[in-house]
């Protein structure tokens, strides 16, 4: 895997120190409609990504296998509106909630969670 540039970034030093990164530099990105709650996809950002999300109002990522950045429905027209970004307890996840435009999945779909169920067992909450 290549990793990101680790360009120098204008992310806040005080939210870069809270970051987990993975070995590649990487932080897993949650990308949930703001209304509804519905979790639409994962996306991977690094600190410039992380940066640019929180200035522009439009999600950017690092892709991973094309080894830059982009930024959602740039070339889709699927626009990603920021609406709030949250770090989770362990620093190493983020919550991007989005006011998503079009679909979220690159397949076409609302969400890339809408493939077949896996068959789980149902807890009975007891």
């Amino acid at each position: 895997m290549r990793t990101p540039p680790f360009l120098d970034s204008d992310l806040d030093p005080a939210i870069a120190a809270r970051l987990k990164r993975d070995a590649d530099g990487l932080v897993a990105a949650i990308v949930q409609q703001h209304d509804t709650g519905e979790v639409l996809m994962l996306g991977w950002m690094d600190d410039e990504a992380l940066h640019r999300t929180l200035t522009q109002g439009r999600v950017t990522f690092w892709s991973r296998s094309r080894s830059e950045y982009w930024r959602k429905g740039d070339t889709s027209g699927h626009v990603q509106h920021v609406r709030s970004v949250a770090l989770d307890c362990d620093g190493d996840a983020l919550l991007v909630r989005v006011d998503q435009v079009g679909a979220a999945c690159h397949t076409g779909d609302h969400t890339c969670f809408d493939a077949a169920d896996l068959g789980a067992v149902v807890g009975d909450g007891a």
